[in-house]
């Protein structure tokens, strides 16, 4: 079994779904002039951050001296059907985003990535450096992801594996270790076009372009300020994310849930009591989202959300 094999069995058992391997070469010139023309368009909305360190985002190999390999790994965060529903709840509840429902995978992801790494070196490459990325690290995940063979990128602008549908958590592993390396997969989303007509703000364009300024995502997560009445009142319930662009996704129908039993997921957060969320204080919520991505948002951006989602329902009543 070759040392590429080796990794792969053992990412596997770590618990990640999928493992591929490129090398640390510059993104093809295609995906650096869409990101390059995306930032410059202003669809960043105030995620300034993705202006920095533009050439480490499109070349690896800055990131690390003399990096030769990128491995990437993928974690299925699909959750499990939910019960049928009981009576609807006196308290005014807002909807979670799938991914937020489990603990931080930024910390989870990394510790695998470590351990992986360990493996590595404990398995010849003692001599060779590496480098674990989750997210927060300047890198163009999903361009990497695609060529490494984990999906393609869809007109939800998300990675869909074929298998594993479009809830895929995504980290990587730079190294001076030249391995051999994978091929990109040919599958792509034809003229299927569900997750742009499902989009309650029409973020997502017929012409493939996605404009963050109008995403739930962004608006409940990233952005500072009062929320666009038009764009609040398009909310609706969502205090936190918005998953309808992945679940219109054909891909995502028959993708099996999560089985990492390790990956811990809190069925209390599918859904927030919005009246309770309006009465916390900023320790009672550094204490219950400690592990949680709910924390990005902060708790004056959760109120904002929560009113906003009250203003919605009642509206709706």
């Amino acid at each position: 079994m070759s040392i590429s094999q080796e990794i792969k069995h053992k990412a596997i058992e770590l618990g990640f779904d999928l493992i591929g391997i490129t090398d640390a070469s510059p993104l093809d010139t295609r995906h650096i002039e869409l990101l390059r023309d995306w930032l410059k368009s202003g669809c960043a909305g105030q995620m300034s951050y993705l202006h920095n360190n533009f050439e480490k985002r499109t070349q690896p190999a800055l990131l690390l001296k003399n990096a030769q390999t990128v491995i990437c790994v993928g974690l299925n965060y699909k959750p499990p059907k939910q019960k049928p529903k009981q009576p609807e709840p006196a308290a005014p509840m807002g909807k979670v985003a799938s991914y937020a429902q489990y603990e931080d995978y930024h910390a989870f992801i990394k510790e695998r990535l470590h351990k992986l790494t360990e493996f590595i070196s404990s398995n010849g490459g003692q001599q060779h450096k590496f480098k674990t990325c989750v997210d927060s690290v300047p890198l163009a995940e999903r361009s990497l992801a695609y060529k490494a063979g984990l999906g393609f990128i869809g007109k939800n602008r998300m990675l869909i594996n074929p298998t594993i549908g479009p809830q895929i958590f995504l980290g990587e592993i730079i190294t001076t270790l030249k391995l051999s390396t994978d091929n990109p997969i040919t599958h792509n989303c034809s003229n299927c076009d569900k997750c742009i007509k499902a989009c309650p703000t029409s973020a997502l364009m017929p012409d493939g372009q996605f404009d963050a300024n109008k995403c739930i995502n962004y608006l409940t997560i990233e952005y500072k300020g009062r929320i666009p009445p038009k764009l609040a009142e398009k909310t609706g319930d969502r205090i936190f994310g918005c998953n309808e662009c992945v679940i219109a996704c054909p891909y995502q129908k028959n993708a099996p849930v999560c089985k990492n039993k390790q990956f811990k997921r809190y069925n209390n957060r599918a859904q927030l009591d919005l009246s309770r969320i309006l009465n916390l204080t900023q320790q009672d919520f550094d204490t219950e989202f400690a592990d949680s991505t709910i924390r990005r948002s902060g708790l004056d951006r959760l109120k904002r959300n929560a009113r906003i989602c009250l203003d919605n329902i009642n509206r709706s009543s």
